[in-house]
């Protein structure tokens, strides 16, 4: 039990401390550019227009809804992570098994861990919807989603349960995929010291992204309604578009940011078309 409860508290912990970058990530992620583009300096000493970055970001944010608007949305997010940590610690008490991949590996631990991962994600995504929610509502200032309990109503209201559930295949999908490439690359490059997970995260990013996309889409919110987003009818629309546009990496870096090829920065709408 004092384990649990340790997991449990060091989980909150290290989402509270991040969460403010989750936040700028996920705004940056949906197109939101309230800061226009500035002359700096690249790596190489270089004078180049420069998308703000983290800091920048945060300033902004704190300007307009003071320090605390740096949590939006912390609420549901440490509910999603303290239900995830207890699923994640359910299974840990499961017997093993085993399970041969190709006749080469044998990875009992990962197919247990995908499991538990799997099922964690399906459980708390409710929350990570709401989260996102709460975080888009910057872009049009809207109160829409304000606590968890109202925001849980909210949605099933107006999107019965399905809504609990947008953008989760993608990030179930990315979520299992990160896990075996982790997994696989561990057995050919732990032996020269590299970050495997480095790698996993490069190649599944799009999966977060889309998924959170999905998340947002069509809600009721000015962050994922037209003219500011496309209304994509499934994720896999989404990801043609975002492909399409070279966007599929937008989020991903929050320093050094370059400005996206051929497109235009509108001021009103404070993104690039």
């Amino acid at each position: 039990m004092a384990d649990t409860c340790g997991q449990v508290l060091l989980g909150s912990g290290l989402t509270v401390l991040s969460h403010p970058l989750m936040y700028i990530k996920v705004l940056v992620q949906v197109g939101h550019e309230p800061l226009p583009p500035s002359l700096g300096r690249n790596l190489f000493g270089r004078q180049v227009y420069q998308l703000p970055g983290l800091f920048a970001y945060a300033k902004h944010i704190i300007k307009i809804d003071g320090k605390a608007g740096l949590f939006n949305g912390l609420a549901p997010r440490l509910c999603a992570g303290t239900i995830g940590t207890l699923v994640h610690i359910g299974f840990s008490f499961l017997p093993k098994f085993r399970i041969t991949i190709l006749s080469v590996f044998l990875l009992p631990q990962t197919t247990k861990e995908m499991i538990a991962r799997s099922c964690a994600t399906i459980v708390t995504h409710p929350f990570h919807v709401i989260t996102l929610r709460c975080m888009v509502q910057f872009i049009g200032r809207e109160t829409k989603y304000s606590g968890v309990f109202d925001s849980i109503v909210t949605v099933y209201k107006n999107e019965g349960v399905l809504g609990f559930f947008a953008g989760l295949i993608p990030r179930l999908l990315g979520d299992v995929l990160s896990l075996w490439i982790c997994n696989m690359l561990a057995h050919l490059i732990n032996t020269y010291a590299i970050d495997d997970s480095f790698f996993a995260s490069m190649l599944t990013y799009p999966f977060v992204l889309v998924s959170n996309l999905m998340a947002v889409n069509d809600c009721g919110l000015a962050g994922g309604l037209p003219p500011y987003a496309s209304i994509y009818p499934t994720w896999v629309d989404c990801w043609r578009h975002l492909s399409l546009e070279g966007n599929m990496s937008r989020g991903n870096s929050l320093f050094f940011r370059k400005l996206p090829v051929g497109k235009t920065y509108a001021i009103d709408q404070k993104r690039f078309f």
